[in-house]
């Protein structure tokens, strides 16, 4: 986590559902819930543009702020947050109480760096299977992003999770270790792959559609 942690305002949420939730999203406010450390679950209504400012930089620690002091100060890590069904505006997002000083399991987005030498043959590819690791780590050492460098990456070859090293050694990889983040492929290779896979996905057998099975036919006249 870098520099200061974000603040965000935040008010009580007194009426819930669908509706009421229209009207905040259209007020400019962002529907959210505050859970965890053993007390009662809280909705509650944040700017949305300032949110989502947070969000797009990387923010996932922020220090949240009642209006009127009703629930004091408290310290929040932003566990999901939920689109329409275009993928394009937030409608809500969730929050989770935290202590600075606790240890967390969150999902840190891949960013792949250098020019793989692989790709220097004609016909390969570069796969990047997954786009996030699974760690634990103290919520003051939350990473916004941990870096992969491709360089060395030549055709034929794979980096695995327990490859890739972790900003810090006090952080636990919770990945599979074997999960591939990164690798690269011949078109070819990557074509008969992919034949592979639909043809063993493929029934062995087409079903008739809209007719009885025998013992069925001539029930119904």
């Amino acid at each position: 986590m870098k520099g200061e942690t974000p603040t965000l305002k935040a008010s009580m949420r007194e009426k819930l559902g669908s509706r009421y939730s229209r009207r905040v999203r259209a007020g400019g406010g962002l529907p959210a819930v505050v859970y965890g450390h053993g007390q009662a679950p809280v909705a509650i209504t944040i700017n949305a543009r300032e949110a989502l400012r947070h969000f797009h930089h990387g923010s996932k620690v922020f220090r949240l702020q009642m209006e009127g002091g009703s629930m004091g100060e408290q310290y929040v890590l932003l566990r999901d947050l939920q689109f329409d069904h275009l993928g394009t505006n937030p409608v809500h997002c969730d929050f989770s109480r935290v202590d600075l000083n606790e240890r967390v399991e969150t999902h840190v987005p891949i960013h792949l760096i250098g020019d793989a030498k692989g790709l220097k043959s004609v016909g390969t590819i570069l796969m990047h299977p997954i786009e996030f690791l699974e760690i634990e780590c103290l919520l003051t050492n939350l990473p916004e992003a941990i870096e992969v460098d491709v360089t060395d990456l030549d055709v034929g070859h794979s980096i695995h999770a327990k490859d890739v090293k972790l900003p810090l050694d006090s952080m636990k990889l919770l990945t599979d270790p074997n999960a591939i983040v990164a690798q690269i492929v011949s078109h070819a290779t990557h074509a008969v792959e992919a034949e592979a896979t639909e043809v063993s996905a493929a029934p062995a057998e087409p079903e008739l559609v809209g007719r009885k099975p025998k013992e069925e036919e001539g029930e119904e006249e």
